[in-house]
């Protein structure tokens, strides 16, 4: 890149986010930072402990957590207080929990901080459901992914079965259309997208033509 630059990618779950990131972030030698493996992190944490539904003990434990992302050959490994955690967090358990979770005023206060510090240098790509409005708020340029909810279940219930979970895609498609709802109606930092991000619909793109698209959009915005 000509010049340091911070991107955010925002979009509902299953839009993308992630293999666009990661892809651009190789292309173009950017650090890679997935918020939303952070809210998965302290999610799986809570479960484990056995406070997922205790709201104090779970803001008590963000303020102590230390949550690691590692960025290795194309995939983002997360360790939570040198543990890795990289498949425990993909779990249908910690998708079940993590809206809930990630709503918390101060959960997300104390984890935007870690990600604003990685941020300070510049050169980085951010994806997560508030990177463009609350996390990056004047980044060099924000992206509102998206597709419909039939494609985004689609694609996440590929993802289960892959990792032999046993799921339908009927449960998955009700599961993403409640953390939708959740995400978008949420009081602190909800879904939505910032006024100057531009969306990008991937329903019927290739990942290889949406990285093209992406990658001319990200270099207009470098110059």
């Amino acid at each position: 890149m000509s010049k340091k630059i911070v991107i955010a990618i925002d979009g509902p779950a299953g839009s993308g986010k992630s293999t666009a990131a990661k892809n651009l972030a190789e292309r173009l030698g950017l650090v890679y930072v997935d918020t939303g493996a952070m809210y998965r992190a302290i999610t799986y944490a809570a479960i484990r402990k056995g406070i997922a539904d205790d709201e104090k003990a779970v803001i008590e434990l963000a303020k102590s957590i230390k949550i690691r992302l590692k960025f290795v050959d194309g995939l983002t490994r997360v360790f939570v207080n040198g543990e890795e955690v990289t498949e425990k967090i993909r779990t249908s358990e910690v998708n079940e929990k993590v809206s809930g979770i990630s709503k918390i005023p101060e959960v997300r206060a104390e984890l935007v901080k870690i990600q604003r510090k990685l941020g300070e240098e510049g050169n980085l790509i951010a994806e997560g459901r508030d990177t463009t409005t609350v996390v990056f708020p004047d980044a060099d340029l924000k992206i509102f992914l998206t597709a419909s909810i039939d494609e985004r279940a689609r694609r996440r219930y590929k993802e289960f079965v892959e990792k032999g979970v046993q799921i339908s895609l009927e449960e998955v498609k009700a599961n993403l259309e409640k953390r939708d709802k959740m995400d978008s109606e949420r009081e602190v930092s909800p879904l939505k997208k910032a006024d100057d991000a531009i969306v990008f619909d991937n329903t019927h793109t290739s990942i290889a033509d949406e990285i093209e698209i992406l990658l001319k959009k990200i270099n207009a915005a470098a110059k």
